[in-house]
């Protein structure tokens, strides 16, 4: 059929033209330049290669096409011919049924006013799929004077799915922020709420988001409790973009206080402008205060609440780096009470424990502020006091020291009176460090106890007198070595089933001068004087051979431990001397367990870092030895690469004293579980520890319990054995 699209749709394309865009040369011009141009052949092009369809319809029931592009195919799959009139298909057919009323109302609407329109609906597709599409027309009249519809008809497939795709998104990142359970929130770079969900305004005790919006206008000075806080926030933003686990102490609405976390980050414009923050919050109080809590027992003692040798290191360093400064002297005084033992073991263990907590309060009544009362251990305290002015003020605070602790106190229904005996060590004068200050202490209160007890004493050079004793068992020490008197004992390890899974080598000395002299007394003299790395060396070497011997002989999961001084880790190449020993045993170094003491952990952190690591590349295993009494923390354990952890048996022997005594214990294992760590149980003795031990979920356990150290012949026989049953 020949149409004259001119005629025909004139007004309507262009009237569409202008309104999309699609037609410039159709916008209102002279007369003279349209006359110019062969309209008809403009017409025919534009109709034919718009990206849609161009129609004119009959107002009737069927919207019966008379003309329809070719655009129809691409639309609707059907082409012209199968279109217009109805011959195949209608465009009421077509149309969606949902839609059709909808559609026939708006087209209505627009002949009783403009005449034009402007309707979006669905349509299916000749393949049977679904598409929105866009109708603009116009009522016209045709050649006869009847009234009918000509316009164009567009796919919009894209941009109603995109819209409905940005509303989805939009609403489900409104219903997750709404009905977070987690504080959600909104800042402005210069610190005021922009939007904050409703979990946020529970948690800071308002009503609702609007009322937290008002209330804290100013977040930096009416939020955090800490000034500067917020300051600190910014910063990290702006260094990093984000903060991860930001924790603070912040003021809720009725001034109570509580510890949040945020997590945020940084939105930027298109243009890299940073718009506002946005982030999470959580209430943290419970894990805050258990870690402070954690932090406390590791620094302080149970008991009396005083620090312990932690915190002692720390108080310590800070008096030595203030005294070099200023260039004055600092006191370390080490206090024993006299006669503790015989009223803890005559009126009991809580009578003794009394006495204790009421000495810890008289000594720390006796100091200023900036002094420091630690507990040593058992019934020996440490003071840290610094610079009085002279050896009178000295003298005056001893003095003072002594008559307080004096004083009669009452201990179940008996008065009882306790003197005691402090030696006192000067820095620079008597040493240095902590170690040495402490050693010369130490054997200055030991001089004091010889000369009576209830007295002080200074340490001087004199009292190296009192070392020729000791001089004589190095002497009887370095001959044991060369002699081969000494001898290596394993006191085995077993599990919650009592199965045995390794051993402890440790060495004893039979000595033809001294006799049986305990480890106690030798292992710290060879400490002081060196011999230690050739005693180590000796017990690795046998544990070494001991363990591959039973390794063959049908154990190969079985480790022995082998004790590491701190002094060691100042050797060079430590770790290829413990390869030099395991190439030597034939032993593979995950049969080997070095245990380390916590002192070792604040000495030279990075040297001790950087063998450890090298260890633990080799594979063997690291643990640390009595943990619970040198002067490790939360944060050294952190950094080391530790594998085990081993109770120290002072908070064994207790752990089934009550809920009280077994708190300690029960924070070690926890501590230890966090990080990842085994835990092993030393110095089980009674059942009822084992029980308690094992229900905190300790995996291994060590003590008389199950057997005191044994000969190489005995530890083989143990392990031919049927597990320990206790």
């Amino acid at each position: 059929m020949t149409v004259n699209l001119h005629s025909i749709f004139g007004n309507t394309v262009n009237n569409i033209a202008s309104s999309a865009g699609f037609l410039p040369v159709l916008r209102r011009r002279r007369s003279s330049t349209w006359e110019d141009i062969d309209s008809e052949r403009v017409l025919q092009v534009l109709v034919h290669n718009l990206d849609g369809m161009v129609f004119r319809c009959a107002i009737d029931p069927h919207w019966t096409l008379h003309f329809v592009s070719d655009g129809s195919r691409g639309l609707t799959g059907y082409c012209p011919d199968e279109l217009e009139f109805n011959k195949v298909i209608s465009l009421e057919e077509i149309t969606h049924p949902d839609d059709r009323q909808r559609v026939r109302r708006e087209i209505g609407e627009a002949r009783r006013g403009s005449g034009r329109y402007r309707v979006q609906y669905r349509i299916r597709h000749k393949n049977g799929s679904e598409k929105w599409v866009l109708e603009r027309g116009t009522v016209v009249l045709d050649e006869g004077g009847q009234r009918v519809l000509e316009g164009f008809i567009e796919d919009i497939t894209e941009q109603v799915l995109s819209q409905r795709q940005l509303a989805d998104a939009e609403m489900r990142y409104r219903s997750i922020f709404e009905d977070s359970v987690i504080g959600m929130f909104q800042t402005s770079i210069d610190g005021h709420y922009l939007a904050a969900n409703r979990a946020l305004a529970r948690l800071y005790g308002y009503e609702d988001p609007e009322a937290l919006i008002v209330g804290l206008s100013d977040i930096a000075n009416r939020l955090y409790v800490a000034s500067g806080r917020r300051e600190e926030f910014k910063q990290r933003m702006l260094d990093t973009g984000k903060v991860t686990d930001f924790e603070s102490e912040v003021y809720c609405r009725d001034g109570s206080r509580i510890w949040i976390s945020e997590n945020a980050h940084v939105v930027y414009s298109p243009d890299g402008e940073a718009l506002y923050y946005e982030g999470t919050v959580e209430d943290v109080t419970v894990q805050h205060n258990y870690r402070q809590q954690l932090e406390y027992q590791a620094t302080h003692d149970p008991l009396t609440g005083l620090p312990n040798r932690n915190l002692l290191q720390d108080r310590l360093q800070q008096l030595l780096r203030l005294a070099q400064r200023k260039g004055t002297h600092g006191t370390l005084a080490f206090v024993d009470l006299d006669n503790f033992k015989f009223v803890n073991d005559s009126l009991g263990h809580g009578a003794g424990d009394q006495l204790l907590v009421e000495a810890a309060k008289r000594l720390k009544a006796c100091l200023r502020d900036s002094d420091t009362v630690a507990r040593y251990g058992g019934d020996e305290f440490v003071l840290i006091l610094g610079d009085y002015g002279g050896l009178s003020d000295t003298l005056h605070i001893l003095h003072r020291i002594q008559e307080a602790v004096a004083e009669p106190i009452m201990l179940d229904g008996h008065e009882v009176r306790v003197n005691c005996s402090i030696g006192v060590s000067v820095y620079p004068d008597d040493g240095e460090d902590l170690e040495a200050l402490l050693r010369h202490a130490d054997a200055a209160m030991h001089h004091a106890k010889q000369l009576g007890k209830g007295q002080f004493q200074f340490y001087t050079e004199s009292l190296n007198a009192a070392a020729r004793d000791r001089l004589a068992l190095d002497s009887a020490l370095r001959r044991a070595v060369q002699q081969e008197e000494l001898y290596v004992v394993y006191q085995p390890k077993v599990d919650a089933r009592g199965r045995a899974c390794g051993f402890e080598a440790l060495v004893r000395w039979d000595s033809e001068e001294f006799g049986s002299v305990s480890p106690v007394k030798f292992i710290p003299l060879a400490e002081e004087t060196g011999l230690i790395g050739q005693l180590t060396w000796f017990v690795m070497r046998q544990a070494c051979h001991e363990a591959a011997g039973w390794r063959e002989a049908g154990y190969p999961h079985l480790r022995v431990a082998v004790n590491i001084s701190p002094s060691l880790f100042r050797e060079k190449d430590l770790a290829a001397l413990v390869r030099s020993v395991l190439d030597e045993a034939g032993l593979p170094p995950a049969n080997l367990e070095l245990e380390i003491t916590e002192g070792m952990l604040m000495g030279d952190v990075q040297r001790a870092l950087a063998v450890l690591h090298e260890l633990k590349a080799m594979g063997v295993y690291i643990a640390i030895d009595d943990f619970g009494t040198g002067y490790s923390s939360l944060a050294y354990l952190k950094r080391f690469p530790i594998d085990i952890l081993k109770v120290d048996r002072s908070f064994v022997m207790e752990c089934d004293a009550g809920a009280e005594a077994m708190a300690i214990t029960r924070a070690i294992v926890s501590l230890a579980h966090s990080l990842n760590l085994r835990v092993v149980a030393e110095g089980v003795e009674k059942p009822s520890q084992l029980a308690v031990l094992n229900a905190l979920g300790c995996e291994e356990f060590q003590g008389y319990l199950f057997a005191r150290p044994l000969s190489v012949d005995a530890a083989s026989a143990f392990l031919a054995a049927p597990p320990v049953r206790r």
